[in-house]
């Protein structure tokens, strides 16, 4: 089905019977990722999954959005669907709108399953940081450049190869107008709220993932009151996916 919520139109499929339990995917993700956590967990549940804005079967935002305007929409769709209280299994940028939904929304949300969640900042090494000031400053040169008549066309598709050298693969798969909300996104530290969660809350991460390193994991399990960590050994941001039918069986005995 879609609805819309907070301005954008948003795909939205509900299976199974019983608890209600919301399935939130990562950036450049869709529904499909949960299949087969669907697929097991039908049975015993109500589960409720959408494609966020921007992604799989959903509208675009209707301007640049920041993690506050996810979560807002996902509010939205809970609303529209009459579901006072659920619980949460979030992977990623998923984790992100979960973290500040349940932070502002307490009553609404019952239990936490955030896998690889995102979040919070990753220090800067030397390298990053003079990787970062070295585009800041070709950027400024040709921002300048782009103002002058002549050379204005040729410095617009200097400032793309930039961004595509300088950008991550995440960033540079997005077009013009979803680069800016990505940039929003990533650009929020949401430590701030981790002691504001309620909602008791299974953290579970690969061992050896690069997107979001175990660090963030181990620091949401200190930082938010009730929490608990399960960490898949020799494993990465996908975790959840490649060992689903485990996930499956934590996420059963948590819930």
């Amino acid at each position: 089905m879609m609805l819309t919520a907070n301005g954008a139109q948003v795909y939205c499929e509900q299976t199974g019977e019983g608890k209600d339990v919301l399935l939130l995917h990562g950036w450049g993700c869709t529904t499909e990722h949960f299949r087969p956590i669907i697929s097991d967990m039908q049975e015993g549940y109500r589960l409720t999954v959408i494609d966020f804005p921007g992604h799989g079967k959903s509208g675009r935002p209707p301007e640049p959005w920041g993690v506050g305007d996810y979560a807002k929409c996902v509010k939205d769709v809970l609303q529209q669907l009459k579901i006072e209280k659920c619980s949460l299994i979030a992977h990623s940028f998923g984790g992100r709108v979960s973290l500040h939904l349940a932070a502002h929304h307490p009553e609404m949300i019952d239990k936490m399953v955030l896998t690889g969640c995102a979040g919070l900042k990753k220090p800067q090494t030397e390298e990053q940081k003079k990787r970062s000031e070295a585009f800041q400053k070709k950027k400024k040169q040709l921002q300048n450049l782009q103002k002058l008549p002549l050379v204005g066309k040729m410095a617009e598709k200097a400032m793309e190869k930039l961004r595509r050298q300088y950008g991550s693969a995440d960033y540079n798969a997005l077009d013009e107008e979803m680069r800016k909300t990505f940039v929003k996104v990533i650009g929020e530290d949401l430590s701030p709220l981790l002691s504001k969660i309620q909602a008791s809350t299974l953290l579970v991460w690969g061992e050896k993932d690069q997107d979001t390193p175990l660090w963030m994991g181990q620091k949401m399990e200190q930082e938010i009151r009730d929490a608990g960590l399960v960490v898949f050994e020799n494993d990465d941001h996908f975790a959840y996916l490649r060992q689903w039918p485990r996930f499956v069986k934590i996420i059963r005995t948590f819930l």
